[in-house]
C-alpha cells in the first residue's frame, strides 16, 4: 500500500526514549515514551516531526560541542516519524531455517565474528546475539569502514574500547581489514589446541563463524580473506541461502552462514535505517517513505545538512519535509513519477553521493 506522507509537522516535546539499547536525554519529565515503552505497531502512514522549533534552531548547535545533543535528537525525531507508520517487517523463510542450523554448529565454534554495518552498528545488532553466544569469544567487524567518515569511525571506535569490545574497522570490498581479522582469529582461539596437547590430541583449526544480518558483507569479508571467490556475494540482501564452512590456510576454518533478522522489528527507526542502507528486503518497505524519512534524516546531520541535498539536486528542503522534496524531485527529473524519485535517493546516498556518513553515532 502506498505512503501517505503528510507535510504537516507537529510540534512534540523532546521526551526520553530507548532505541537499540541507547538513551537519550529529555528535557522534560519522562512521558509514555519513557525508556522501557516499545512503540505498537500501527496501520497508519504519518510522517510527523518537531516544527519550525526544531529544524530552526540556532546553528550553534551544530558545532563539535554539542554533536551529542544533535544525535539524541536525530534519533528522538526519528522515533516519531515513524511510530505511526505501517510497519517495515522482513523474514523469508530461509532465515527461520538458517537460524535453527546456526544455533546448532554454535557449539563447533571457536569464536565468532559477528558483522555490522559501519553505518548503522546498532540497527544491524541482532537483539539475541549475546543470548546465543553466551561466553563465547567475539570479535565484532563494522564493515563498509569506507562507507563512513572519519569521526563516525573515531567515535565508534571510542565507544567499543571503553566496553573493551575486540573491533575490527574493515572494508570487505577492497579486502582492508581481512588479515587483521583472520589474526586475532586464530590469536583468541589458540587455547583451543592447547587444551588439545594437553589431552594428547592433534592440533585442528580454529573455527570461527561469520553472522550477522543480510547484506552486511559477510560473504564478500570471506572471499577477501580468502583471495578467491568461495561464498556468493551481490550488493542485495538474501543471497546466501545455506551455511558453508570454508577453509583458510591449515590453521583456520570459517562458516558463512546466510544473514539473520528478527521474524519481528519491534524498533521501526532501525527497520528504516535498514531499509536506507539496503540491508533488508526492497518489497518489505515503500520506497517514497523510506526516502522521504531519509531527506529528514540528511538535513538534520551536521555532516551532511540540506547543503548536500541541494548541491546534488538544486533543490531546497522546504523546511526538511522528505515528501515535498520527493515529489519536487520527481517533477524535474521523472515526470511526476515518485518511485523513481525516491529510488535515486536512496541510490545516491548508498553510492556516497552526499557524502560518507553513518546514520548512528554512540549515544551517552
Amino acid at each position: 500500500m502506498a505512503a501517505n506522507l503528510s507535510g504537516l509537522w507537529i510540534n512534540i516535546p523532546a521526551t526520553r526514549v530507548s532505541t537499540n539499547g541507547l538513551q537519550r536525554r529529555s528535557s522534560s519529565p519522562p512521558s509514555a515514551f519513557s525508556a522501557t515503552h516499545t512503540p505498537p505497531p500501527s496501520s497508519t502512514i504519518q510522517v510527523v516531526g518537531g516544527n519550525a522549533l526544531r529544524w530552526q534552531r540556532d546553528e550553534s548547535l551544530r558545532s563539535s560541542d554539542n554533536l551529542e545533543y544533535d544525535w539524541c535528537d536525530l534519533e528522538n525525531d526519528l522515533y516519531h516519524w515513524t511510530k505511526t507508520l505501517r510497519p517495515v517487517q522482513w523474514f523469508p523463510g530461509h532465515i527461520a531455517k538458517t537460524e535453527k542450523e546456526l544455533k546448532e554448529q554454535l557449539k563447533w565454534m571457536d569464536v565468532v565474528i559477528e558483522v555490522r554495518d559501519a553505518r548503522i552498528p546498532m540497527s544491524t545488532s541482532h537483539p539475541q546475539m549475546d543470548l546465543w553466544l553466551g561466553n563465547r569469544k567475539r570479535i565484532l567487524v563494522l564493515n563498509r569502514e569506507d562507507m563512513i567518515s572519519t569521526a563516525d569511525r573515531n567515535a565508534w571506535a571510542s565507544h567499543y574500547a571503553k566496553q573493551g569490545v575486540k573491533v575490527i574497522f574493515s572494508n570487505g570490498q577492497l579486502g582492508m581489514g581481512t588479515m587483521k581479522l583472520g589474526r586475532l582469529a586464530k590469536e583468541l582461539a589458540g587455547g583451543v589446541n592447547v587444551k588439545r596437547r594437553a589431552k594428547g590430541l592433534l592440533p585442528r583449526p580454529v573455527r570461527a563463524g561469520v553472522v550477522g544480518y543480510p547484506n552486511v558483507g559477510k560473504s564478500s569479508l570471506i572471499n577477501r580473506l580468502l583471495k578467491r571467490r568461495m561464498c556468493p556475494a551481490a550488493p542485495r540482501p538474501g543471497v546466501t541461502r545455506e551455511l558453508k564452512w570454508v577453509r583458510f590456510g591449515k590453521d583456520l576454518e570459517l562458516l558463512d552462514s546466510p544473514g539473520i533478522i528478527p521474524m519481528r522489528i519491534s524498533d521501526q527507526s532501525a527497520a528504516i535505517k535498514l531499509a536506507i542502507c539496503d540491508d533488508i528486503g526492497e518489497r518489505s518497505y515503500d520506497v517514497a517513505e523510506v526516502a522521504a524519512i531519509l531527506v529528514q534524516m540528511l538535513s538534520r546531520i551536521s555532516t551532511a545538512g540540506s547543503e548536500a541535498l541541494y548541491n546534488r539536486y538544486k533543490i531546497e528542503t522546504d523546511g526538511h519535509c522528505g515528501r515535498i522534496f520527493v515529489q519536487k524531485l520527481a517533477r524535474q527529473l521523472f515526470n511526476g513519477d515518485s518511485h523513481q524519485a525516491a529510488f535515486r535517493i536512496l541510490s545516491d546516498f548508498r553510492k556516497g553521493k552526499f557524502g560518507w556518513m553513518a546514520l548512528e553515532r554512540p549515544l551517552k
